[in-house]
């Protein structure tokens, strides 16, 4: 003979604990040893069974090892209504369980139901850690499989209830449980009585104080333990609806307002024990019922405050009816003290040191083919019909009652409903009567049903007084024809008395009652009364799946029978769980998703604790800075207080603290502008040395800091001692040279250690004549280490290993990777049997693999794009208890639904294997970045750092980033990222997105001169006529977008030294006119457009492009219009361009002279004049650019890029996506002529010049050339463009 057992299932889910164990093995004596043999030594009357086979198969013979009668327990019929029960005689400790098939057999269990009790009735099915019902059972007929049960069981009874069985053989069994005596005080107390414990006055105080006890009932209210202090505070622990409460409450009266400090568990009024400890250390409580422990703050004033008197069961209208059991105090026993009548201890009312409990028998309907049939005769009486019964449930809707009246076609239907009570009559397929009560039916508390027909009035109640009723009087009679059917209907119900148009109800039922009669439910389980199917009879199964809540991050839950769901509004979170953070975890990230300057919802940690916070994220800088600002970032002037003492200010951030300090230490740099005004009034620097004001900075309310802005830590110094450049030089800051004269300290504080500032103290402004300002700027920080912490793996056998990832029961992964490789293992970790597994299984596909105990499931997302394209993509994958995602960039995340009674706590052991395995087979090759696991990063390059094979970071981001970059815009690397490199744009801003505009009125003038003749000929040898050569065109590419209700108006013209010119202008008829003048000796040729209204105030954009002879116009969304030149070709040598108002007309056509005198009035955008944009170099760089400008400019928005984005806050409640495109782009797909030729008229015709290529730096000046490919050698002179 072998025993298997089976150590702790849930370690390894019943396959890798099977162990042998020979028979005589002996356990080593331990006074904590719980394991004596509790079944073999009982009588056959301590056995009981649904059915015997025969007398020797009769339930005493189940002993295990045991060869007796037929060599076991087998039933009557195989199937899964049978159970045996063992009466251990009184409540005992049961710590295991062990099963046998019946000897020299094929008859065994494969799977089984425990049931445990103290009464033989009300039975509670045991479920391990994970909610795992059943338990394994044998595979042949000798062999012991023994399960050791993770929490023990207290119990008299037990009862075990046979899943499956040899599919050849039969239900045969023997067993033992393992165990020892348990021991207890019990005291049972009604409404009416109570235990009052007063504490000696004389005790010494214990800086720990603990409250321990357990308790049954049936009522799910009432005042369970109450504590009173001195100044009539007290802390009380309250049913209420079968719920817990820690209550506090300041005055004597049980009645005052209480303040609720905690709640927890649910469907405590099961008549089964629960156990509660209260335990108080110093500010803050422990409270656990069952297994679940909450922490909770209490108010300062209970810091000092004292049990004065222990009351259980108090004396008031909601007292405990119920049972107690093992009532501690500091480890003192009072239910003991009160049997020895101690003094004390009062005992008031019924009190009895033993629990009396009544039998209430419940059935529990579980799924689909449940149903419970009872004789119509026991409820109809020639007087009428009466049906009683309580139920409980958690799903809104379901058939509870129905049956047929003896008129032809007649049915009563009672249901649940969107949680209230509905009853229907129908006749021959028409509705006779519906009535409706109650409200909220599916809270899982008790609710008490009547339904009762006399005398033609049809009353149908719900939980009387409380609840409500409906009425109806009836012309017709209602009686039941055949029989009554709770809960459902049968499968197979050849007569059609039964039918459910309903949904199913789960849920359970008790006290039914027929005609006032109550129905013996054991009768019925003994098939002596009615019928039914797939019940489970005198339990109630009942489940609260949202106690414990598995929602996080404040996410709502609520539940059905089989499943409870999270709702996640509103919070920033999303999943089944509310597990994942909606937002972005830094400003970096959202510029990488494509959004500019706004509010944005920044998540420091991602799928952590630390709650989303509202900043403002600066895009239009070099560096991304994230801005928080406090309560006062503005100037603020000290006015002079004689005698008065120091000026104390505090700084309150816009953010909480935890988000304010996770911020910082994500951020590279951080710095906050502190700035110090000052007219005779001194600032750090005194004789004795200390200084006259401070300033607190850093975590909490911050340490004491005696520098300022622009110095270093502990230096005492300001920023003019740093640089020694103070207006004296005897002290180290502006202002302690205490002058009459107005003067500054000011800088910036960049020691992220000393950042925030919380508080800042000014000493010296008492005096006379003193006065002073500061300023404390918000604080910016800028760089994400987080989101650009990257290694690259070189190699499929190269990996990255860290501690063991816990993610029990949510796990979070998200990170970025780009490979040139086709399949690859990007994170593995492994347990005893559990694993979880992140791959790229093919260049399209990536795999989610995990097992947690069912066996292993895959979740999966196929891309209709290569992922080895060298390209970031983003990862996020996500399993917790309700299912597991899986996020591939923007596609449709994949899932798959968890069991809904499974395992699922993910138990791993091993190493975190990064970018490989523990076998070092299928390693990935190429970079992984920004990983984190349930919100916390992982820092890859540090240990890249160390590792063979890994390279810390990983660059090149244009190939991702690069299509960010708008308008002509150019990407160009960093080693944390990219930027715009917006040189050859007409935009300007982070991603070359935002429009240059200008107000113009009728004086405006912006001149753009392309190159002074002196300049071209300057250290060359070039002769004086062909100065001009390089400034010829063959062709322009031109664009602008314009307002304006001013008829006619010239727009943009430019000139040339040989008195040929290009104009665009608005003709009379509200037209647009193109006027090229390509040969002096000849009339300009007029190109006109066909479209109208384009001075309606209305924004339109032009784009004309000119190759030699052909023209095209493009205006708005309207056809292009293309025309032919008959002049030369050829531009030559242009020398300005001109927007608004032509002050120098002379050269101009008369009637072109007369128009541009009139200057222009409206808004002109994004003018672009082949690679020049001269508005851009007049609004941004008007002192280093060639323009010269006359008038009023005055930039403004013409309305081209009115973007919006997703995530910013004020645009949007929900803040996700990525930002919207602009919505109007200028000049997109430009045809990019290959070169121009540039060729001097007539003599040069064949001479050729290139440009030079130009960059939108302070570094590099505006260039004039229009073709930017190769500079000329004649060293022309460069201008910022």
């Amino acid at each position: 003979m072998e025993l298997i057992g089976i150590q702790g299932l849930r370690l390894c889910h019943g396959l890798c604990g099977l162990f042998v164990i020979p028979q005589n093995t002996k356990e080593v004596d331990n006074a904590d040893v719980c394991d004596s043999a509790l079944v073999s030594n009982l009588p056959p009357s301590a056995f009981r069974s649904s059915s015997l086979l025969s007398s020797s198969h009769a339930p005493g013979f189940a002993k295990l090892n045991k060869r007796e009668g037929a060599g076991g327990w087998s039933p009557l019929t195989s199937d899964r209504y049978q159970w045996l029960e063992v009466d251990l005689g009184e409540r005992t400790k049961i710590t295991a369980v062990a099963t046998q098939g019946r000897y020299g057999s094929s008859d065994w269990l494969t799977s089984y139901l425990l049931m445990f009790s103290d009464t033989g009735h009300n039975w509670k099915q045991y479920r391990q850690e994970d909610s795992i019902g059943s338990f394994p059972g044998n595979s042949n007929a000798d062999s012991v499989v023994q399960y050791k049960l993770q929490q023990p069981a207290i119990a008299r009874f037990l009862r075990l209830i046979p899943l499956d069985w040899n599919p050849n053989g039969r239900i045969g069994l023997r067993l033992e449980t393992y165990g020892c005596p348990y021991t207890s005080d019990v005291v049972s107390l009604d409404s009416s009585s109570s235990l009052v414990y007063r504490l000696s006055p004389r005790r010494r105080r214990t800086s720990r104080e603990v409250v321990s006890l357990a308790f049954k009932t049936l009522r799910n209210s009432g005042i369970l333990l109450h504590a009173e202090g001195p100044g009539g505070l007290s802390l009380s622990l309250e049913l209420e609806r079968g719920k817990l409460l820690l209550l506090l409450r300041r005055g004597r009266s049980s009645s005052s307002e209480p303040r609720r400090l905690a709640s927890l568990g649910s469907l405590l009024d099961d008549q089964h024990w629960h156990h509660v400890a209260v335990e108080r250390r110093s500010s803050h409580l422990n409270l656990t019922v069952d297994k679940h422990t909450e922490r909770v703050q209490i108010p300062a004033e209970f810091n000092h405050w004292d049990i004065e008197q222990l009351s259980v069961g108090v004396l008031s209208k909601r007292n405990f009816h119920g049972c107690l059991e093992n009532l501690l105090y500091n480890g003192l026993n009072l239910i003991e003290l009160a049997k020895h009548k101690d003094h004390q201890v009062t005992v008031m009312g019924n009190v009895t040191f033993s629990c009396a409990e009544s039998v209430s028998v419940s059935v529990t309907f579980p799924g689909s083919q449940s149903f419970l049939q009872l004789p119509g005769a026991m409820a109809s009486t020639s007087e009428g019909v009466s049906v009683g019964f309580q139920f409980r449930t958690w799903n809104k809707a379901g058939l509870l009652l129905t049956f047929g009246l003896p008129q032809q076609g007649g049915v009563v239907w009672l249901c649940l409903s969107e949680a209230r009570l509905r009853l229907q009559i129908h006749k021959s397929g028409r509705l006779l009567l519906e009535l409706s009560t109650g409200s909220g039916l599916n809270d899982g508390q008790w609710h008490f049903i009547e339904l009762n027909y006399r005398q033609g009035r049809l009353t149908v109640t719900v939980d009387k007084e409380e609840g409500g009723a409906a009425h109806a009087s009836l012309s017709f009679p209602v009686a039941i024809e055949n029989h009554l059917f709770f809960g459902g209907c049968p499968a197979e119900d050849d007569r059609q008395q039964c039918r459910n148009p309903f949904n199913i109800f789960q849920g359970c039922m008790r006290l039914l009652t027929l005609n006032n009669q109550n129905v013996d439910l054991i009768m019925v389980q003994q098939k002596q009364l009615g019928n039914y199917s797939n019940l489970q009879i005198d339990m109630c199964g009942i489940i609260d799946r949202c106690s414990p809540s598995r929602c996080e991050h404040g996410g709502r839950c609520s539940q059905s029978w089989t499943v409870f769901h999270c709702n996640c509004s509103d919070g920033g979170y999303s999943g089944a769980t509310c597990h994942s953070s909606v937002y972005e975890q830094s400003c970096e990230a959202y510029k990488h998703n494509g959004n500019t300057s706004g509010h944005f919802y920044i998540d420091v940690d991602g799928s952590g604790p630390i709650k989303p916070q509202l900043v403002y994220c600066n895009m239009t800088e070099g560096n991304t800075w994230m801005v928080i600002e406090h309560n006062n970032t503005e100037p603020t002037r000290i006015k002079p207080s004689p005698g008065g003492k120091q000026h104390s200010v505090y700084f309150d951030y816009s953010t909480e603290e935890e988000q304010l300090l996770a911020v910082i230490s994500q951020s590279e740099h951080c710095e906050q502008e502190l700035s110090y005004q000052c007219r005779k009034s001194r600032l750090l620097n005194t004789p004795e040395g200390s200084p006259f004001s401070w300033w607190l900075g850093g975590p909490g309310t911050g340490h004491l800091q005696t520098y300022w802005g622009g110095a270093q830590p502990g230096s005492q110094q300001c920023a003019c001692g740093l640089q020694g450049d103070c207006v004296d030089p005897q002290h180290y800051c502006n202002c302690d040279a205490d002058r009459l004269e107005w003067t500054e300290d000011s800088g910036l504080l960049t020691h992220k250690e000393s950042l925030p500032i919380r508080s800042l103290v000014l000493g010296d402004i008492q005096r006379p004549g003193s006065e002073a300002a500061y300023m404390v700027g918000p604080l910016r920080c800028h760089g994400d280490k987080n989101f650009w912490n990257a290694a690259f793996f070189d190699r499929e056998t190269s990996y990255l290993h860290f501690p063991t990832f816990h993610g029990e029961l949510s796990a979070e992964i998200s990170f970025l990777f780009k490979t040139t490789a086709s399949s690859g293992v990007f994170l593995e970790n492994l347990g005893i049997k559990d694993f979880i597994r992140l791959e790229l299984s093919s260049s399209t596909q990536v795999v989610f693999s995990f097992d947690v105990g069912n066996g292993p499931l895959e979740v999966h997302v196929e891309s209709n794009v290569p992922l080895n394209d060298n390209r970031w993509h983003r990862v996020r994958a996500e399993r917790n208890v309700k299912e597991a995602s899986l996020r591939l960039d923007e596609l449709p995340a994949a899932t798959q639904e968890a069991p809904a009674d499974g395992h699922f706590h993910l138990q791993l052991n091993s190493q975190l294997f990064i970018g490989g395995t523990a076998s070092r087979q299928k390693g990935f090759r190429g970079c992984i970045r920004s990983l984190q696991l349930n919100g916390v990063t992982l820092d890859l390059e540090e240990r890249a750092k160390i590792t063979p094979g890994v390279r810390p970071g990983c660059p090149g981001h244009c190939s991702s980033y690069g299509s960010l970059c708008q308008n002509r815009g150019r990407c160009v690397e960093r080693a944390s990222g990219f930027h715009c490199d917006c040189g050859l744009s007409a935009f300007t801003g982070v991603f070359c997105h935002t429009e240059v505009s200008a107000s113009f009125k009728s004086e405006t003038s912006v001149s753009y001169t392309f190159k002074e003749p002196y300049e071209l000929s300057r250290n060359s040898s070039a002769l004086p006529s062909s100065i001009y050569s390089d400034m010829t065109l063959r062709g322009e590419n031109i664009s602008l977008s314009f307002r304006t209700n001013q008829s006619p108006a010239l727009l943009f013209y430019v000139s040339s030294y040989y008195r040929e010119y290009l104009a665009l202008l608005i003709n009379k008829h509200d037209k647009l006119e193109v006027r090229y003048k390509l040969d002096s000796s000849r009339e300009a040729e007029v190109l006109r457009s066909r479209v109208r209204s384009l001075t309606n105030g209305q924004l339109h954009t032009v784009t004309i492009r000119r190759l030699t002879h052909s023209v095209s116009v493009q205006i708005d969304q309207n056809a292009r219009e293309d025309f032919n030149l008959t002049s030369d070709g050829e531009f030559n040598a242009i020398k300005s361009l001109l927007l608004g108002k032509v002050y120098d007309s002379g050269e101009l056509d008369p009637d072109l002279a007369r128009l541009a005198s009139l200057g222009f009035t409206g808004c002109l955008s994004v003018v672009r004049f082949n690679s020049i944009s001269p508005l851009k170099a007049a609004l941004l760089h008007p002192d280093t650019s060639p323009v010269v400008i006359n008038g009023p400019l005055v930039q403004s928005n013409c309305g081209t890029s009115a973007s919006a984005n997703p995530y910013a806050a004020e645009n949007t409640n929900h803040l996700s996506g990525v930002i919207a495109v602009v919505i109007f782009v200028i000049v997109t797909g430009l045809a990019i002529t290959a070169r121009f030729l540039y060729r001097r008229k007539e003599t040069y015709r064949n001479q050729e010049v290139k440009g030079v290529k130009q960059e939108d730096s302070q570094d590099f000046p505006f260039n004039n050339q229009t073709d930017p490919q190769n500079a000329s050698s004649e060293n022309p002179k460069e201008h910022f463009f």
